[in-house]
């Protein structure tokens, strides 16, 4: 009997097993007949090494420096504050109770994952209703790793367009926002009025912290916040080497003398072939000038950690301006990952099924945020 259900298993993978040699074999077959195997090969493991050398580590600076920083604002009650001070606008806009301020504030410092620890906590979660705590992941991914996205760029040479790329992120965040919850009220009527949790009696427990001396207070608040950097750092190094490595070939060509040598960021040029017969859809939305600009949106769905490592390479190459910067921050900051990170989300949550109904939304959402951040970099172009 254990027998028969062992080859019963084997042979339910077959079809799953073949799909998988075919698409692997089709993919590295195709890049082996344009650039020659080994000339592939070296390339792959090049162009992985300059990224973990050149750009993993920049980035885990900057998630170290952008954690101690967060973490003392949460030490010292800067975070309190910007909650008080964007409660007013959470029901207005995107139709929450005024404390997801804070699911926005702590997404923002550190990355998609904070909502949910925080809506697992019952205190938090008893003032919303189940339509809007299911909207939660759509809101608080829109606003993930927002800090490091606006510093990298920043660290890149470029200052307003960050800035309007937020806005347009904020913008795109209340439209997948509003349609997640309008969607879940369309499976689920009755979810209009029940509650995520009841009210908890949650006992405070006295804050210690506070009679520590100041100064030790600074030092635990950078070392901890810069300890949760490194973790986020390492974190994003799958998604740079291995996603980032993939679009680079795809969208990268040979030497300068048409031959592939193996070095690093030589590629076949396929994204950016794509992106020439659909241009005139990326530069009407986006305003693209450039269609090699088409791997960063593509990325920025698995990994925005992986996005951004391609950022640099584009600026070297010229085909990055201050209209680029401004889409690549807004629907880096709205997307941030969440096909990598919506259906675990949700699942924490409780509602996997409801999953296919929020990436349609955020989809529709992010790309609302770079059609806004691209009109507004035109109308700001303009005014300047």
């Amino acid at each position: 009997m254990k027998q028969k259900n062992i080859l019963r298993r084997c042979y339910d993978a077959i079809p799953s097993g073949i799909i998988c040699l075919l698409v692997v074999f089709a993919l590295f077959g195709y890049l082996g007949h344009k650039m020659g195997t080994p000339n592939m090969l070296n390339t792959v493991m090049n162009t992985a090494h300059d990224l973990l050398l050149n750009t993993v580590f920049y980035l885990m600076a900057i998630c170290v420096l952008t954690g101690a920083l967060g973490k003392v604002f949460v030490e010292f009650g800067v975070v309190s504050l910007l909650e008080k001070l964007l409660r007013p606008l959470m029901r207005p806009l995107f139709n929450l109770p005024g404390v997801a301020s804070l699911g926005a504030v702590l997404t923002f410092l550190s990355d998609n994952p904070a909502i949910i620890s925080l809506a697992q906590d019952k205190r938090f979660g008893s003032y919303f209703k189940k339509y809007q705590f299911i909207s939660l992941t759509n809101f608080g991914t829109a606003f993930g790793m927002g800090l490091l996205v606006i510093v990298f760029m920043i660290g890149q040479g470029f200052y307003m367009e960050p800035l309007i790329g937020l806005i347009g992120a904020f913008i795109g965040c209340i439209v997948s926002t509003r349609l997640m919850q309008r969607a879940v009220l369309k499976a689920y009527p009755h979810y209009l009025e029940e509650n995520a949790y009841e009210e908890a009696v949650v006992e405070v427990a006295e804050d210690k912290s506070y009679r520590k001396p100041m100064f030790q207070r600074i030092l635990d608040s950078l070392l901890d916040g810069g300890r949760t950097g490194v973790d986020v750092g390492i974190a994003i190094i799958p998604g740079v080497l291995i996603i980032s490595t993939l679009v680079m070939i795809l969208t990268f060509g040979p030497s300068a003398d048409g031959t592939y040598t193996g070095a690093a960021y030589q590629g076949v040029e396929l994204l950016p072939w794509v992106g020439e017969k659909i241009g005139f859809l990326f530069r009407w939305l986006f305003g693209f000038e450039d269609p090699h600009l088409i791997a960063f949106p593509i990325t920025a769905l698995g990994a925005v950690g992986a996005a951004l490592g391609l950022v640099p390479n584009f600026i070297a190459e010229g085909w990055v301006d201050g209209n680029a910067i401004a889409v690549f921050t807004s629907i880096g900051m709205c997307w941030s990952g969440y096909l990598s990170t919506h259906t675990a989300m949700l699942d924490s949550l409780g509602y996997r099924r409801l999953t296919s109904k929020a990436i349609i939304a955020h989809t529709i959402g992010g790309i609302v945020a770079a059609i806004v951040a691209h009109w507004l970099f035109v109308l700001y172009a303009c005014v300047v």
